[in-house]
């Protein structure tokens, strides 16, 4: 089933294991593409002496890791194959102790601390979504973690009646104990947030807090943060990144061609060179870290994260980017996952052959269009100003595509649905203020970013749209305090521009600790 060429590669990867690791799989052997099933996990037992997979007769198609001949709680209904061939390989390594998605002392801490004596999660995946293998590897390292904890991964273009009977219409689509959980991209940190205020935790984070001292942390790990932390580093200082994930929205992007020398990469392999990069210095990485609250007024500053570690420094830079832009409309938060989504990558396949609206005319959502065209059966694109703000070239693709339909000069003012599912829109002609309503399947908002400053409000000056207010030099109000990137006032949000912001960033930091500005 796997070509030659990949099989190498997989061989390579695992020519480090020490364990013995079992794939026990479940099988209908009458079932049309079990012999297909079996040829993929044969090929992999085939990469390695340590691999080997064990048969037994059941209803449908699933296999589980072992290690050593016990149960990891890592398990996978349908084959792991386009995206989540990764999810595979690293919860292999993951189970003999290796792979760099490990978790340190601290969150793994945090992991074996919930409560509950039986916590089972299962994450519904598109093998075409690049958000899915996020949440599938950070709930893996869990179960491994926890041995409380349980995982499965269910291939959802498999079981089209269950995803349609749970009323699943995004991915990756989580649920606890049988319940809904999570909907959506998320990272390990993220995820244990959401599980601690589920579950509890009988982690004491008062007793467990650790004091970190640096000469610079950062916050946050995308273009801006990386190239902070980075140019810090090689001016001899010592430096903290503090990010909930490496790569920030960079992660989130399919398609990127418009880094300088670089003509096209994708979001994870860029947030995986950022990676790379930033280990080639004396960085300490703390990610999957959220920052509950900050004190930066005094001469050394305070950051504080969930979980109760402390992270100490006269200087910050803030990098911590920014978001998807929401409608800002009642009952929003209900129907996100169901009805409304952001990434037409991830979730587009669900609406094939169905109607769906672009909200936005920027190129972001005119490219939104351009790709569901070719999977929906219509696409309405509405942009609230006058005209399209997307490049000439996008305008001219879409305008080429029959069954995609434009209206300018219209505001989405509501909602509608039962409360689980959305069923249409309301929007109003901004020239006439006529309202009308227009059934649909799915919404994607395609309408900005906002800037993720909420930590530091109060705490440095901020621009009515909440940018940190920078000088051009990143400097803040705040002595000691920098900031660069998207979540800055710097105009253009683009990767190019947030790595220099960066730069300028760290330098102007240095240049105050020789000054002794700060100390």
């Amino acid at each position: 089933m796997l070509d030659s060429n990949i099989l190498n590669q997989v061989r390579e990867v695992f020519s480090s294991l020490t364990s013995d690791i079992t794939l026990s799989v479940i099988r209908n052997s009458t079932d049309a593409q079990s012999k297909e099933f079996t040829a993929f996990i044969d090929d992999i037992a085939s990469t390695s002496d340590k691999i080997n997979a064990t048969y037994a007769e059941g209803d449908h198609f699933s296999f589980s890791i072992l290690h050593d001949g016990k149960q990891t709680g890592i398990s996978f209904r349908g084959i792991p194959n386009g995206h989540e061939f990764t999810s595979l390989l690293l919860a292999v390594l993951n189970a003999d102790g290796k792979g760099k998605n490990l978790p340190d002392s601290a969150i793994t801490a945090r992991i074996k601390a919930l409560r509950g004596k039986e916590i089972r999660l299962q994450t519904y995946v598109s093998l075409t979504c690049t958000n899915c293998p996020d949440v599938v590897q950070a709930l893996n390292v869990m179960a491994l973690a926890n041995p409380n904890i349980t995982h499965e991964m269910i291939d959802g273009g498999l079981w089209q009646d269950e995803v349609t009977r749970l009323n699943i219409q995004g991915v990756p689509s989580v649920f606890l104990n049988g319940e809904p959980f999570h909907t959506g991209r998320g990272d390990l940190g993220t995820l244990l947030g959401k599980l601690e205020d589920k579950l509890g935790t009988d982690h004491d984070a008062e007793a467990g807090g650790v004091e970190h001292n640096y000469d610079v942390v950062v916050l946050g790990g995308g273009p801006a943060g990386a190239s902070s932390a980075i140019y810090s580093a090689r001016k001899g200082l010592r430096v903290a990144v503090v990010a909930e994930r490496i790569g920030g929205q960079v992660n989130d992007t399919t398609e990127i061609a418009n880094v300088t020398s670089v003509p096209k990469t994708t979001g994870t392999k860029l947030a995986a060179d950022l990676r790379t990069h930033l280990n080639d210095y004396p960085i300490d990485i703390f990610d999957n870290r959220k920052v509950m609250a900050v004190n930066l007024q005094e001469a050394v500053k305070r950051v504080s994260v969930r979980g109760g570690e402390t992270f100490l420094a006269p200087a910050v830079i803030v990098a911590t980017g920014a978001n998807w832009r929401r409608l800002g409309l009642p009952d929003e938060e209900k129907y996100i996952g169901h009805g409304e989504h952001f990434c037409p990558h991830c979730d587009g396949p669900f609406y094939k052959d169905k109607d769906i609206a672009v909200i936005g005319g920027g190129n972001s959502g005119i490219e939104a269009a351009i790709d569901l065209a070719g999977i929906c059966r219509h696409v309405t694109v509405l942009e609230f100003a006058d005209s399209l703000r997307a490049d000439d070239v996008l305008q001219q693709k879409m305008a080429s595509l029959p069954n995609v339909e434009l209206f300018t000069s219209t505001q989405t003012t509501a909602l509608l649905g039962d409360g689980t599912r959305l069923t249409g829109i309301r929007v109003k002609d901004r020239k006439t203020e006529e309202e009308h309503d227009i059934t649909l399947d799915g919404i994607f908002v395609q309408i900005g970013l906002m800037p993720n400053s909420d930590v530091v409000n109060g705490q440095v000056e901020l621009s009515p749209r909440k940018e940190i207010i920078i000088d051009a030099t990143n400097r803040t109000n705040v002595s000691g305090v920098y900031a660069a990137g998207d979540v800055t006032t710097v105009p253009y949000k683009q990767i190019t521009i947030a790595m220099g912001e960066g730069a300028k960033a760290a330098l102007s930091a240095f240049d105050d600790r020789v000054r002794g500005v700060i100390q």
